[in-house]
């Protein structure tokens, strides 16, 4: 007997190591019960231990990604990634307006683990200025969001501050991740233009979380999708998350990747 599946896309870079990009987006939306599309905006040469190589897809071809999954697919969420130059990220702003997307997830995807920029400096006014006001919630980690904030953060006060400058670029949510930059470890931070969200969690002492800021935000994407408030869909992207990281994978000589599917039995 034949069933659905709500259907989530996410808009990213191609990583050839699995761990983090389109990869680590479709492994996390699959194991929170949705079914996963691609639209992929560059290929990565990477590995757990550096990227080597990028090469962006045509603005075009991209756009034609876009029209062929919004053309046959019931698209009840979008995430998006790496979007690394202005031209990439104007198309896809471009793709998506008409589209009416009530919940898209960015994901403000700057640099890579390695140290490698994964985003042009000048493309970082295209996303401020241009997508993300369709965005529902942006999910910027503490490098991230100093980057489009402007403000050195440190602390949760910090935080605080940054999340409203980045709320006043058009987003209805924000979402911060502390990661372990903040002075409270594991400690994220979501704002509605209102009221603050401080979602506490267990940190972990592990090299092994490549592509964990990708995975958050496509477990997002997935709980979103499947009619979860924002804050119950954080809180829910956040629990994986950990599980995800707390069964890393000593993969490659690097940083390994999570674990997506931690709880199915090898």
């Amino acid at each position: 007997m034949s069933h659905t599946l709500k259907q989530v896309l996410s808009i990213a870079g191609s990583d050839s190591g699995g761990g983090a990009g389109i990869q680590a987006d479709l492994k996390a939306m699959s194991a929170n019960g949705v079914f996963a599309m691609s639209v992929i905006t560059a290929v990565t040469a990477q590995n757990t231990e550096e990227v080597t190589d990028v090469f962006e897809l045509p603005p075009a071809i991209i756009a034609s990604q876009l029209d062929a999954v919004f053309d046959d697919f019931d698209v009840a969420a979008v995430k998006t990634g790496m979007l690394s130059s202005t031209a990439i990220v104007e198309v896809v702003v471009k793709m998506l307006t008409p589209q009416n997307v009530a919940n898209l997830v960015v994901d403000p995807v700057m640099i890579s683990k390695s140290g490698h920029s994964l985003l042009q400096s000048e493309a970082v006014e295209a996303i401020k200025t241009r997508l993300l006001p369709l965005a529902l919630v942006v999910t910027p980690n503490i490098h991230e969001a100093q980057q489009l904030s402007g403000i050195q953060i440190t602390s949760l006060a910090d935080a605080r501050r940054a999340a409203k400058v980045i709320h006043g670029f058009g987003c209805k949510y924000v979402l911060i991740k502390g990661g372990h930059l903040l002075n409270e470890r594991a400690t994220d931070l979501l704002y509605d233009g209102r009221f603050f969200n401080v979602l506490k969690g267990e940190y972990i002492e592990t090299r092994h979380t490549h592509g964990t800021g990708c995975t958050f935000a496509s477990a997002l994407a997935a709980h979103l999708a499947r009619g979860r408030s924002v804050l119950d869909a954080a809180q829910a992207a956040k629990s994986y998350v950990t599980e995800a990281i707390r069964h890393g994978l000593a993969i490659g000589h690097g940083q390994g990747p999570t674990d997506h599917f931690y709880f199915l039995e090898r």
